[in-house]
């Protein structure tokens, strides 16, 4: 009896700070959505809750630190998205082109419910070492390890590989969601054939 006493209540305070983390993503969303990310202040964040203002600093410590937890919220998401192209592609260029599709879709649809376009709420920079975003690369760089392991892809540095292909999907999604409507399938043809191109040039020549 005493070990069940013992385990209902911390199990209690688990999902009340579950429930007000939440809480406070979904505010920010609406808010980063709402206002901009430049214009939105923690207070704003606050309002949209119903949690003391001191309860929002037991989660985060500024709108910086919620904009990287929707991040790594959205990375989460799409890894299984990310990991079923991998999966289905027949080729290298077939690889990088469902990637692209898949990444610019999802954007998009996010994009769609949250009613702004993605560039003018995101910090300058994203970080790229968040638990999330780290899991995120480390499924691009495999694939493409793997691609070049069985000579699909050209012999490059998988890890400047991974990271430019990242780094286009994310330049040039926000540049498509500045365009209406968005050109997912112009958007995915630039961004593979520019990886592709580049690659030629790139490739190890030893």
């Amino acid at each position: 009896m005493s070990e069940t006493a013992t385990i209902e209540p911390l199990g209690k305070r688990e999902k009340t700070k579950a429930a007000n983390r939440q809480a406070i993503l979904i505010a920010a969303r609406a808010v980063f959505a709402q206002l901009g990310y430049e214009a939105s202040t923690v207070r704003d964040i606050i309002r949209g809750t119903d949690l003391a203002s001191g309860t929002f600093y037991n989660y985060f410590r500024s709108k910086e630190e919620v904009f990287e937890a929707l991040a790594d919220d959205g990375a989460r998401r799409f890894r299984p998205i990310l990991r079923m192209a991998r999966e289905n592609a027949k080729s290298f260029e077939d690889y990088l082109y469902s990637a692209f599709v898949a990444y610019f879709r999802f954007i998009v649809e996010d994009n769609r419910a949250e009613g702004r376009p993605i560039d003018e709420r995101r910090p300058h920079v994203l970080r790229m070492d968040t638990p999330e975003m780290v899991s995120v690369y480390q499924e691009v760089r495999q694939s493409l390890e793997e691609s070049i392991a069985r000579g699909d892809a050209p012999r490059v540095d998988a890890d400047y590989l991974a990271c430019a292909c990242i780094g286009a999907a994310q330049e040039v999604g926000a540049a498509m969601l500045r365009r209406s409507p968005p050109d997912i399938k112009g958007a995915s043809d630039f961004a593979t054939g520019l990886i592709l191109k580049g690659l030629v040039g790139a490739a190890r020549k030893d």
